[in-house]
């Protein structure tokens, strides 16, 4: 009781002035804002230029609240790419759950939730942040291979294996086929939008290319039609 009483108070002094009372906010919502906030923050300046107190400032809060909820940078550079990609986990999970035998449409729609987590403006632009700095911030690096890359692969790799135990595709080793389609997937792009100073793909893009990705790979790993030789 009392931590809630202070959670709201917090919140009562982290809005702006008017008339009556601010309706209270939860930690989860203020959270949000938090990582909202530091996603911004750390793309426009980079991780050595961003302080607790500058994302604290952007998210509208007070940094008592702020280090109340998130201890230090380190912690809050975690916190939000771990909370980017929790959503995009449970997504891919929920639907490798579904029925349904069509696996070219369930691929297509499998890869281009990868593919609109993995070229996302923000992403992208997060990961220039962490090419910048990896020399003096290593372990900013290593957090975003760990807390994004891996997961994104692991997620997929889940989604195949799940689809091999129905007899819906046959792969060898899903760990590794999730790594090259993500990379047929994403990676043209990706350079592009890094290196070339291209537009990320829209959302449209993104699923005409997931669907093309899908086909190409299901000529060689599908079952039934999809199959090729030797099937």
């Amino acid at each position: 009781m009392a931590g809630q009483t202070r959670a709201a108070d917090e919140v009562v002094a982290d809005a702006p002035r008017g008339r009556g009372r601010p309706q209270a906010r939860s930690d989860d919502e203020t959270r949000a804002i938090i990582f909202d906030a530091a996603r911004g923050e750390f793309a426009a300046t980079g991780y050595a230029a961003t302080s607790m107190e500058s994302v604290a400032k952007r998210a509208g809060v007070s940094t008592k609240t702020l280090y109340r909820l998130i201890p230090n940078k380190a912690a809050l550079f975690e916190a939000m790419v771990t909370n980017r990609i929790a959503g995009f986990v449970s997504r891919v999970q929920l639907r490798a759950c579904e029925g349904g035998s069509d696996i070219a449409a369930a691929l297509a729609d499998a890869l281009t939730a990868c593919g609109e987590l993995m070229l996302d403006g923000d992403v992208i632009a997060l990961q220039r942040v962490i090419l910048a700095d990896t020399d003096k911030f290593p372990e900013v690096a290593e957090t975003f291979y760990h807390k994004a890359i891996t997961p994104t692969q692991n997620a997929l790799a889940g989604w195949l294996r799940t689809q091999q135990k129905r007899g819906l595709i046959r792969v060898d080793d899903a760990d590794l086929t999730a790594g090259m389609l993500l990379g047929m997937l994403a990676m043209q792009p990706l350079r592009a939008v890094m290196f070339g100073h291209i537009a990320p793909p829209s959302r449209e893009d993104i699923a005409a290319r997931a669907k093309s990705c899908a086909a190409l790979f299901l000529q060689g790993c599908g079952r039934g039609k999809e199959a090729g030789p030797g099937a």
